[in-house]
């Protein structure tokens, strides 16, 4: 999933430079299998790609394919792994994945769906494994309907990081290597400070109940690493009453209890307060900050693909 805007990328920047490109969508898996369908992949013409479909036993095959594709004009769609007549490649896992190979000649589909999960909003794209030109709609699932296969395209994970100490400074640069986007809150000058060199927003806490001042949606997961609840409750209370899929907090059982205790305080309902998820992270009792980091950046990943089903349920019902 992270690697969606670094493929769209890829792809914006072979076509503007001239170069004809090929998008490659897994339609269909059985059995075991690295991605999922509506996993991508991009190829230009010179035979650079981005992305990858296997744990490297079919990227050489897809680029030779996908070439195949950009000199026809046209789409077409093979599948590799158990049950096809590809004799030479075969999946360890032991399973099959159908792809479907989509020449592009020109970006606007690709910029239109990259602008559109850039200003955070749901995008399906509707791909013809005919000579029909690729679409973008509002809704859809992925799968196929009837000779289009819809992927449908969720805004990026982004995560608010709020607090002070060395775990939110490791916690940015672990999200960094992700690709994830990071907006940083603290009242402290020196992690503001380091985090200048990074992809961060950051911002200066400069007094007790100051805003976040930063825009929540349901693709937004907020992480507080504060050992001062005086900065903490009315900043929690805040992205509780927001649509993030996420709120986690560090601390002990102990400290939740006191966290608990001051957000009722605010008026923050129990239904809110039951959204938190405290101790934060999956790895029990993580004290060096780097440990920490990764128990909180796991959890928060595991959610918002967790979201994503959810979602994707109540879209279906």
């Amino acid at each position: 999933m992270f690697d969606t805007l670094r493929i769209l990328s890829f792809l914006q920047d072979s076509l503007k430079r001239g170069r004809r490109a090929c998008l490659v969508t897994v339609t269909d898996v059985t059995g075991a299998s690295v991605r999922n369908p509506g996993a991508h992949m991009g190829v230009s013409e010179d035979g650079i790609s981005c992305g990858s479909l296997s744990g490297g036993c079919i990227e050489k095959a897809v680029v030779g394919e996908a070439l195949k594709a950009i000199a026809a004009g046209a789409p077409h769609r093979i599948a590799y792994g158990a049950g096809t007549p590809i004799i030479d490649i075969r999946l360890p896992c032991g399973g099959r994945v159908d792809l479907l190979f989509t020449p592009l000649t020109e970006a606007q589909i690709i910029d239109a769906l990259f602008e559109r999960l850039e200003s955070r909003q749901l995008a399906v794209l509707a791909l013809p494994s005919n000579a029909a030109a690729p679409q973008l709609r509002e809704s859809g699932e992925t799968g196929w309907e009837d000779e289009n296969f819809m992927v449908r395209h969720h805004p990026p994970l982004r995560l608010l990081v709020a607090g002070h100490g060395g775990t939110v400074e490791a916690l940015v640069r672990q999200a960094g290597a992700l690709g994830i986007a990071c907006q940083v809150v603290s009242p402290d000058p020196d992690i503001i400070a380091a985090l200048e060199p990074t992809n961060a927003q950051a911002r200066l806490l400069s007094r007790l109940g100051e805003p976040l001042g930063i825009e929540c949606d349901a693709w937004m997961a907020a992480a507080f690493f504060f050992h001062d609840h005086d900065w903490e409750t009315d900043l929690m209370a805040e992205a509780l009453a927001s649509p993030c899929f996420y709120v986690g907090a560090m601390g002990s059982l102990a400290t939740h209890e006191k966290r608990m205790e001051l957000l009722r305080t605010v008026g923050v309902s129990e239904s809110a307060i039951a959204r938190i998820a405290a101790p934060i992270g999956l790895i029990p009792s993580s004290r060096d900050p780097e440990t920490l980091a990764l128990s909180a950046l796991v959890e928060v990943v595991d959610s918002y693909n967790a979201e994503i089903g959810a979602q994707f349920s109540r879209q279906r019902a």
